[in-house]
Order: structure tokens, then sequence, then C-alpha cells
């Protein structure tokens, strides 16, 4: 079945107003009918437009009609699954923050603290994968501003690359190459 060959939705009355629930539900089945081979690109986008247009019910079944639907059971049964990986995941990434060594914020001055391989920085990091003058921390007002300059590895707050400057606060996960920190104040 094509886009083409959907059933044109039916005028609607005034129907209940669709719920976030009722779309993402219609999405997650269109989502899974694509990667299931279910559904062509194509027809896959058209029907995502379709369901972002809907008025009512009605409009979002006729978009998966075609497709096998989730028992209720199945539904909370993943449901149920997804909640615990995603909590799972967060315990792992908490034990993880937990456990890095940490690195106090300087006593403010009128210079950054230069983070390197290089011996004359303030903080010096003997590891292959940061650079010998890999990133800066200095005081901008109230704020603390870590700069990456030009390290060939990368510097990360949060597993986001720093591209330019950006604040950082105590308890962020720094990384310079591969060496990690969680951010404390003094």
């Amino acid at each position: 079945m094509t886009h083409h060959d959907l059933p044109k939705p039916a005028p609607t009355t005034l129907s209940a107003r669709l719920s976030d629930a009722d779309r993402d539900r219609v999405i997650d089945l269109l989502r899974e009918g694509a990667a299931q081979g279910r559904l062509s690109q194509d027809t896959f986008v058209r029907r995502m437009e379709l369901a972002f247009a809907a008025r009512g019910r009605e409009d979002l079944d006729a978009l998966t009609a075609d497709l096998p639907q989730e028992s209720g059971l199945s539904r909370v049964v993943l449901g149920t699954v997804a909640r615990l990986s995603s909590f799972s995941a967060r315990v792992r990434r908490a034990w993880f923050l937990e456990r890095l060594p940490k690195l106090q914020f300087p006593e403010p001055g009128p210079y950054p603290l230069r983070i390197g391989r290089d011996p004359a920085n303030g903080l010096r990091l003997n590891d292959d994968t940061v650079s010998r003058v890999h990133a800066e921390l200095s005081r901008d007002g109230v704020l603390w501003v870590l700069r990456d300059l030009g390290s060939t590895n990368g510097t990360w707050v949060n597993s986001r690359r720093v591209t330019g400057r950006t604040v950082v606060r105590p308890g962020d996960q720094v990384t310079f190459g591969r060496v990690a920190f969680r951010l404390a104040a003094r």
C-alpha cells in the first residue's frame, strides 16, 4: 500500500483533541514499519507528515491500518523494558562519574589555567592523547569557561566536544583526549 492508496481521512466531527501520546504511538509504529521494510522511505515521510497534521484518532488509525499492531500487553512490556534499560544506563553513568578523579577549580587569577602535556602548563597531563597545549580554564566574571586550544583529540564536557569556549560547573565531566575528570568547587 502506498501513500496514494491510503483512504482519504473522513471529515472529523468534534472529537477529542489528539494527545501527544496518540501521535507518539503512531509515529513509533511508522518507524517500526520503516525499519522492518514494510514502508518505503517516501511512504514513511508522507505518513509522518499526515500524522502531524491529523485532527482525529480516525486519521491516525488510517496511517497504520496496514501495519502489524502491538497488543496492549506487549506495549506495556516493551515500555517497561525501555524504562529499565534507561534507568540502568543512568546508574552506570552516575557510577562512572563519581569514580572519576576530581579536578578542583583553581584560585581565580589574572591568567587562565593551561592544561596539556607540556611541563610549562599549570596542569600537566602526561598522556599521549593530550596535546602539548590542549585547553585552558579561566574565570569570566562569575562563570568558569573551558576553551580548547586546537587539540588533536579534543576537549569534551559531559560527552560533548568543545568547539571554542563553553561554560563549566562543578559536577561536569571534562575530558582531555582520553583523560577524564569531574570538576569540583574549591
